[in-house]
């Protein structure tokens, strides 16, 4: 029994694993892994660059600081330049990392494309890809020379080394490139290797130090251009804003054919308002002769003499109250409000508006609702009566000019030039004497115009003579009284609580005595009719205050 259990024991017992050991290797018949495409150089190239960083701590890596590398990268094809978008991935990558493949079927390989980490600066920005806008890309007093010794014998056609540092120590960017090339599409770069030539005697690298550099990123993009076949097709991918820049480091090493490329791409696409500030800066700084900037600059100025801002907002101001649709004509107001604004964004250094033309236009809606309520009184001549509208209603016709004269008060409030309208509204005796014997249901559009002086006086917002104020509160007070009633019942964005306040409001602005007669026929009004009365209760007891508790010191000051 017990041998049976031991050897079921033993049975069951299991050997631990022997470690193998498997021979890493490629795809059926390769023996090692086959050459990479991307690690294959021809010779052919004509341009490689890296990218240099220095690092002043080392406090947050895992592994001791090692030596500066330079890593570079040969040119895969003609038309993409490295560390071009289209090959980003090979600008930073290792040899190594692109020699990595994916197994797809037997006899087929595929490479894998990898990101690899951008080197950074100390300051945690990219060498290669900083966001400031760059203002000289270039300065005159270029340096050349002071770049790392360099194995001349494998330099193929790349032999110029152009080392780009970034302002205020923000990097550096070494790009190699063919001096064939560079001299052939600038003439700053041309002068500059001729000059390194003729002075130091050499036939081998020429290298040449560009300081202060807003923009490392932009400034190789634009280098790229040169040996990119199809630049327009390079810019439309990047988009107006980064064409931009690359213009103004175009512009600054005289590269022509960039130049007229960025102008083309410029004058036919829209520009953001960021945009369209950015080339406003742009053409201060830089004269650009190609026929395509005076199209650019045509649609950033005036070329040529036009009506000025005044005449336009004349124009304006006709056309939006001669509009035949209401709904269009409230949409215009809205706008050309917004734009004649004090606060408005798109006021510039303009001159202000002409008062006569406002007031011009002011005077034409006047004429206009004196006729229109002669023509409902029956009593407005053949020759009077108002051929606009001829088929809408009365009321509509009134209320639409009442409403171009509160738009056009708002305008002048908004640019301190109202004290006129009021002295204006209070000359209206014809206006005044037929709202006594017309219909309510078109009178009280009258007391909407009231209703805007009034509470501009009583908000602070209107200031003007109290003579101005005496002869509008006593022309339009009254009338005002009557309609109460019919603007709670069609307000019309009315604010009901601020025009009762601001009733009271004007009132007390008055002298003493004329509070008194105003404030007497409120009283008697108010206790015939109520609620279809503003109630200036508030106002009311503040006279009272002024006038009575405190009259009898008044009285012994001015005895004595």
């Amino acid at each position: 029994m017990h041998d049976s259990t031991s050897t079921s024991r033993h049975r069951h017992r299991r050997e631990p694993p022997q470690p193998t050991h498997r021979r890493r290797s490629w795809c059926c018949s390769f023996a090692v892994p086959p050459q990479s495409p991307e690690n294959h150089y021809d010779g052919g190239g004509k341009t490689r660059y890296c990218v240099s960083t220095r690092s002043q701590s080392s406090k947050h890596l895992r592994n001791p600081p090692t030596p500066k590398k330079t890593e570079m990268h040969p040119k895969s094809s003609h038309n993409s330049f490295p560390n071009s978008p289209q090959s980003q991935a090979s600008t930073t990558s290792s040899s190594s990392k692109l020699g990595l493949r994916k197994i797809l079927s037997p006899g087929r390989v595929s490479p894998i494309e990898e990101p690899a980490p951008v080197p950074t600066t100390t300051k945690g920005r990219t060498a290669s890809s900083l966001t400031e806008v760059p203002k000289s890309p270039m300065r005159d007093d270029c340096s050349c020379g002071g770049a790392e010794a360099d194995d001349e014998g494998s330099l193929g056609n790349f032999d110029v080394r152009l080392n780009l540092k970034a302002r205020n120590g923000g990097g550096s960017l070494i790009l190699e490139l063919s001096s064939v090339v560079l001299a052939a599409n600038s003439s700053v770069f041309a002068g500059l290797i001729a000059d390194y030539r003729t002075n130091s005697n050499a036939k081998g690298l020429c290298r040449i130090e560009v300081p202060d550099v807003d923009n490392l990123g932009v400034f190789r993009e634009t280098i790229e251009l040169m040996f990119d076949e199809d630049i327009p097709k390079k810019l439309v991918k990047i988009g107006p804003f980064r064409a931009i820049d690359m213009l103004e480091v175009a512009a600054g090493i005289k590269f022509v054919r960039g130049v007229s490329s960025c102008l083309k791409f410029l004058e036919a696409v829209p520009w953001t308002e960021e945009e369209e500030e950015k080339l406003r800066v742009l053409f201060t700084k830089y004269k650009f002769d190609d026929g395509t900037s005076r199209d650019i600059l045509a649609r950033l100025y005036a070329l040529e003499s036009v009506d000025s801002q005044q005449t336009m907002a004349r124009q304006l101001l006709w056309s939006i109250i001669t509009c035949a649709d209401t709904n269009a004509g409230n949409e215009l107001k809205s706008l050309v409000k917004g734009l004649l604004s004090k606060s408005s964004v798109y006021e510039k250094d303009y001159d202000d508006i002409e008062r006569d033309d406002i007031f011009a236009v002011c005077q034409s809606c006047l004429s206009s609702l004196i006729n229109l309520f002669e023509e409902a009184s029956g009593t407005a001549q053949s020759e009077k009566l108002v051929k606009q509208d001829k088929g809408k209603p009365m009321i509509e016709r009134i209320s639409k000019q009442v409403d171009n004269l509160n738009w056009l008060f708002e305008i002048l409030l908004d640019h301190q030039m109202a004290e006129e309208m009021v002295d204006m509204w209070a000359d209206q005796a014809d206006l005044i004497r037929m709202h006594e014997s017309s219909s309510p249901m078109i009178r009280y559009e009258l007391s909407r115009v009231s209703a805007m002086l009034f509470i501009a006086l009583g908000t602070r917002k209107l200031h003007c003579p109290s003579d101005s104020r005496l002869s509008l509160l006593s022309a339009w007070f009254r009338p005002m009284l009557l309609d109460f009633g019919w603007l709670q019942r069609c307000k019309k964005g009315l604010d009901m609580k601020a025009l009762e306040e601001a009733m009271g409001q004007a009132l007390l602005t008055l002298p003493l005595k004329e509070q008194y007669t105003l404030f007497m026929d409120w009283f008697c009004y108010f206790s015939k009719h109520g609620t279809e009365c503003p109630n200036l209760s508030k106002a009311f007891q503040i006279w009272w205050r002024r006038s009575f508790l405190r009259g009898s010191e008044t009285y012994a000051i001015e005895s004595r």
